[in-house]
């Protein structure tokens, strides 16, 4: 990870060289952002996170391999809540946990032999919605969802163009090709992304983005830009899309396809992007 500083200047303005220089590390994809944790830590909470997920995967297996009818399905709570607190515990060494989870006194929590069936599923339940918030609490305290789009970012960037064999005349013909790739990539369908399905209700009317990344809360959507006109024209698409698609998801990609019309991709990027990375934009040149 690369972590680039500019210093603002209020008494001068920016220069060619540094408008060239903010040009080139927008094209590379490398976003400005501050450093808040140190590598050896982000890796732990990682590992921390790997168990907590392990540990939901379990429960839900556990659950999946059980008959309906089975009146004690829930009797392995009291291991699953020890483990889980175990993880609790490892984790508020390394940071401040400020997500709202609860944790109980295990000696004070009695084993399957001696609760009723409803107990147990109440604490198991309780212990399965708890698992969730620190799995969220940890995915973003380290940005996990954000290196993940900036993966798929470049992902876009770099194999986009030699997916495409002949020049397209429609958006459809891009859309294919993403689509495409994202399976390459292993996602799923209907599991790790859908295609225009979400849609997002903006006064009377419904837009519908040409995919969406659910686990990431990411809607992405491609444009083909053929000419100069049609260029200017999707900047106020995409300012149009921002607006609708901030009420649903918490970040948006944008697929811009040129066939020549954008001469200064900067320029184009401009007041578009955010320094969050929650609206971000990949030109592709055919």
């Amino acid at each position: 990870m690369i972590f680039i500083i500019f210093q603002e200047n209020t008494e001068t303005s920016y220069t060619e060289g540094n408008r060239l220089c903010l040009q080139y590390y927008t094209d590379c994809i490398i976003y400005v952002r501050y450093k808040k944790m140190e590598k050896n830590t982000i890796q732990t909470l990682k590992g921390h996170l790997l168990a907590a997920r392990a540990l939901k995967d379990s429960m839900e297996k556990s659950l999946a391999s059980t008959s309906k009818d089975n009146v004690w399905k829930y009797a392995s709570f009291k291991s699953y809540m020890s483990t889980y607190q175990s993880i609790v515990a490892q984790v508020s060494t390394i940071i401040n946990i400020t997500a709202p989870i609860g944790v109980w006194d295990l000696q004070k929590i009695r084993g399957s032999h001696d609760t009723t069936t409803i107990q147990q599923q109440e604490f198991f339940e309780s212990v399965y919605a708890n698992l969730n918030i620190l799995i969220s609490f940890i995915e973003h305290s380290i940005d996990l969802k954000g290196d993940e789009i900036r993966s798929l970012c470049d992902f876009f960037q770099a194999n986009l163009r030699r997916a495409v064999f002949v020049e397209p005349d429609k958006e459809k013909e891009i859309q294919d090709v993403v689509e495409q790739l994202l399976i390459g990539k292993g996602f799923a369908k209907g599991i790790d992304y859908d295609r225009e399905t979400g849609r997002v209700k903006v006064s009377i009317k419904e837009v519908v983005p040409d995919f969406i990344l659910p686990r990431l809360s990411m809607a992405i959507e491609v444009k083909l830009s053929k000419d100069k006109s049609k260029s200017k024209s999707i900047v106020d698409e995409i300012n149009a899309d921002i607006q609708a698609y901030s009420k649903k998801y918490s970040s948006t990609l944008f697929i811009v396809y040129d066939l020549g019309s954008i001469q200064d991709e900067f320029a184009f990027k401009h007041g578009l992007e955010t320094i969050d990375g929650n609206i971000r934009i990949v030109i592709v040149k055919h």
